[in-house]
């Protein structure tokens, strides 16, 4: 799952991205609504976390902007503690919901998890296909009974298959989920992963399968 950071204070947005990425997100990461307008214009984001007190223009200007613009993205905007009328009019605007300043990063994730399964249309925090299970919020895979040991790449290649079962997944969605746009990514870096997924699976958990110009099926068993 892929997160836009919007946030200008770096140190508050570094913490945030070591926090999320050690829970299985690829984070992006920009200073400015100019930027962040201009970036959800041209890549796709599973949620959008975005500061309201922005250095060149208000946090809620850019979120109307993006709801004008029809940017369908959820948002979770980040407020003051007291700024009640903040909160009210981010909702008002078109916002999924909001964060309190300070607030603690496994909130944060776990608000995440939740707007993002919301906004697939599946509310349940568990995937399954077949015999496979996938908890996204403790990131443990379940072959049968048996606990499949992924790291965080390939965890993020599964949970993408795993919400679309049966579906073709492009190489170029697969590539955006997995990672930010400061990932120097090999031309092969896809393959290699959705290869250790496949090994790790057999012979009992569903079948990647390779569409062939296109990009990858998971196959239910």
């Amino acid at each position: 799952m892929r997160i836009l950071i919007v946030e200008d204070d770096r140190s508050l947005a570094r913490g945030m991205e070591a926090s999320m990425a050690s829970a299985g997100f690829a984070m992006d990461f920009v200073s400015t609504g100019e930027e962040a307008i201009e970036v959800l214009a041209n890549e796709p984001y599973n949620l959008v976390v975005l500061d309201l007190g922005l250095p060149d223009m208000d946090g809620l200007e850019v979120l109307s902007t993006l709801r004008r613009r029809e940017v369908q993205t959820p948002i979770l905007i980040l407020t003051a503690r007291d700024a009640v009328n903040d909160r009210i009019e981010g909702l008002d605007r078109g916002a999924d919901d909001y964060l309190s300043k300070p607030f603690h990063p496994r909130e944060l994730e776990s608000r995440a998890r939740a707007l993002i399964r919301r906004s697939l249309g599946s509310p349940d925090p568990v995937l399954r296909v077949g015999c496979l299970s996938f908890d996204r919020s403790t990131r443990t895979v379940h072959l049968d009974r048996s606990v499949v040991e992924l790291r965080r790449r390939e965890l993020a290649v599964l949970e993408t298959l795993m919400g679309r079962p049966g579906k073709v997944v492009t190489r170029e969605c697969l590539t955006a989920e997995v990672f930010n746009f400061t990932d120097a990514v090999a031309p092969n870096a896809l393959d290699v992963y959705v290869g250790r997924l496949r090994r790790k699976l057999m012979p009992h958990g569903p079948v990647i399968r390779t569409v062939r110009g296109l990009g990858y099926m998971l196959e239910g068993n």
